[in-house]
């Protein structure tokens, strides 16, 4: 015989797999694992009632799954069955592509059953983002990235043919000759005017050293605002990058900064320190050791480098502010001045952090060849990534070497 004992209620019923009575209020529990993977309680105050709760619950889910099966699911079913498959996804990402989808897609386009969307309706869809919504299409592109692998999912479901997403976002930044996805760099030009204008400015002088750290390492913005002085090896002139500065949604609204580990092992890396950014550290602290430290803590994590002038976390919007200030002055001296001289200005362009990382990394393709060592420096988990941008650097570099032939006494 079985020494497995039979559970029972206060009344002496057997109770199922799953049914359970609390000791406390005597009241009836059923718990389950929903079709997305999610756990779920019932509550009731009598067995029977229970039990027909359950009977609605399982009907329900079958309902549903068979709607999905035959094609007649919403595109929020399908979505939400998505992103609960997503178990190694790391939260702060699972939350932003939640929070993305619930603010954008959910009480609209969701709707939608997924069998009848076809391409139109997704570039439809996309256009009205941009257009009544006013989004960017960087932004719609991270909405993409989203609503691409919940139909791709229904595909390997077999519960539609085609991905109706596929080249939608490839065509809207093509379209009209529009390719915005693309940050170009600085030139070289741009880049000495724009980082000499802030270090000889009483106004700006105090971003000099964030500036030139991310100029100089071509970190993410959110990797150099969470550096903190314990990752600094001044001895061996290296910097550790091994977490994140973010800014995420949180469940039930919640938001707020956090740390984060890079999303790949490839973000976890260590970048040798030129001498400029070494200086900039050394100069930085000595500053501070007068104005005072950063007193942030963020997940238990303090010791951060950067700070604002309350002595709080930098955020990378209060960044790209001050980036933006910078070159519009800059801009404005330099129209007059170069009138002055009887001579073109030499104008800096609309520019973020991102544009900053991509700036280094086109400076670094310049008078680096080997693409893995660009890579790692990079922190690029694809070397799809460091290809586009080495062979856009070095078009650059090939045009230049075939002006300086054209003008060489040797040649013809």
């Amino acid at each position: 015989m079985s020494g497995t004992s039979t559970r029972k209620d206060n009344k002496g019923r057997v109770l199922r797999k799953g049914e359970s009575q609390r000791k406390s209020d005597l009241r009836y529990i059923y718990q389950y694992i929903d079709p997305n993977k999610k756990r779920r309680v019932i509550y009731a105050n009598d067995l029977p009632a229970l039990r027909e709760k359950i009977k609605n619950v399982v009907r329900d889910d079958l309902d549903g799954i068979r709607m999905y099966c035959d094609g007649k699911a919403t595109l929020n079913y399908v979505f939400d069955r998505y992103i609960a498959t997503k178990r190694n996804l790391k939260e702060n990402t699972k939350v932003n592509y939640i929070y993305m989808y619930n603010h954008f897609v959910r009480d609209g386009f969701g709707k939608r059953m997924i069998a009848d969307i076809v391409y139109s309706d997704v570039k439809f869809f996309y256009n009205s983002l941009i257009e009544k919504n006013g989004l960017k299409t960087n932004t719609v592109d991270t909405i993409h990235t989203v609503l691409h692998p919940t139909f791709a999912m229904a595909v390997r479901d077999n519960v539609i043919r085609n991905n109706p997403a596929s080249g939608v976002m490839a065509e809207l930044k093509s379209e009209n000759g529009r390719n915005k996805g693309i940050r170009h760099a600085l030139t070289l030009e741009q880049q000495r005017a724009f980082l000499n204008y802030a270090a000889q400015s009483p106004l700006y002088s105090h971003w000099l050293p964030l500036l030139t750290v991310l100029f100089g390492t071509g970190c993410r913005i959110g990797e150099v605002l969470g550096l903190r002085w314990e990752d600094l090896d001044y001895e061996n002139r290296l910097i550790h990058i091994n977490h994140s500065l973010v800014y995420i949604f949180r469940k039930k609204g919640e938001c707020g900064l956090h740390i984060s580990t890079p999303k790949t092992e490839a973000g976890t890396r260590i970048i040798p320190m030129m001498d400029v950014v070494y200086k900039a550290f050394k100069n930085e602290y000595e500053t501070q050791k007068e104005t005072g430290f950063n007193t942030s803590v963020i997940d238990g994590m303090s010791g951060f480098i950067f700070r604002n002038r309350e002595g709080k976390m930098l955020t990378m919007p209060s960044v790209n502010r001050a980036i933006a200030r910078i070159y519009q002055s800059y801009n404005q001296e330099e129209i007059l001045a170069a009138k002055r001289a009887g001579r073109p200005p030499v104008l800096i362009p609309h520019f973020t952090c991102h544009h900053i990382r991509h700036t280094f990394c086109t400076r670094f393709c310049e008078n680096e060849t080997n693409l893995k060592v660009i890579q790692t420096i990079m922190g690029h988990a694809n070397i799809e990534t460091t290809l586009d941008i080495y062979a856009e650097a070095t078009e650059l570099k090939k045009r230049q070497a075939i002006k300086g032939l054209e003008h060489s006494e040797n040649i013809f």
